[in-house]
């Protein structure tokens, strides 16, 4: 999909699969067209040769926020073109939720959003510590098996590598419609240095609802939001 080549050793991951239904014409332009320009790049330390860094220079010095697991890109979009004064970064390894947030992008014409097509953890790996100002975490996939839970973005092989990036007094917002990983999120979350100070069934001010959302009322599951705050 992209020339980038961040770091990709073998270990568990918290998402699914990575493609879906067949791309339309339309989507498949997107990804050949859009996706390199929009796709953030490693660059080598100057201080150490050996070890890269992403290049975030596109966001001319803005705070930097980060979506986890994007979707369809809705809530993304939304956020981008609300804050053209912040630089987001959205990590999605599903294909086809990559082709339909760059047909967004490409309709608005955001200059404020980038990509990260994969997995989250190697772009901790090359975030320098605590950058980020905000990070969304929004219906990830629920492993709803008791053997799967490991799977869960919620547990610490994700959160510290989370909390190494996220600046003091950065808020992290989760919505899910799940109980169970309502529970796991109170649990293992503030065990990564990060303090609860909201949940419940209102969302925020600037919410935008996801497909993903839309599905679970649909179904008669009630969406839970959990707002942390990341500990000096």
């Amino acid at each position: 999909m992209s020339n980038s080549t961040f770091p990709t050793p073998e270990r568990r991951n918290f998402y699914g699969r990575i493609r879906g239904k067949t791309l339309r014409a339309s989507q498949k332009d997107y990804l050949a067209q859009d996706l390199d320009a929009l796709t953030l790049a490693a660059v080598t330390r100057a201080d150490n040769p050996a070890r890269e860094l992403v290049d975030l220079s596109r966001f001319g010095g803005r705070p930097l926020w980060l979506e986890v697991g994007f979707g369809g890109g809705e809530h993304l979009v939304h956020m981008a073109a609300s804050y053209p004064d912040v630089g987001i970064i959205g990590c999605e390894p599903f294909v086809n939720g990559i082709a339909m947030l760059l047909g967004k992008v490409r309709q608005q014409g955001l200059q404020n959003l980038a990509i990260h097509p994969g997995d989250v953890r190697d772009l901790f790996e090359v975030l320098p510590a605590g950058i980020v100002q905000k990070t969304f975490l929004n219906y990830p996939d629920p492993w709803p098996k008791a053997r799967h839970h490991r799977r869960r973005f919620v547990t610490p092989e994700y959160l510290n590598a989370l909390a190494r990036v996220m600046a003091a007094g950065a808020e992290l917002r989760v919505a899910t419609d799940i109980p169970d990983y309502v529970r796991q999120t109170l649990e293992e979350v503030p065990l990564a240095g990060f303090d609860l100070r909201a949940q419940g069934g209102a969302p925020w001010d600037d919410w935008r609802p996801t497909r993903y959302e839309q599905k679970a009322l649909r179904e008669g599951r009630l969406p839970h939001y959990m707002t942390f705050v990341r500990l000096a």
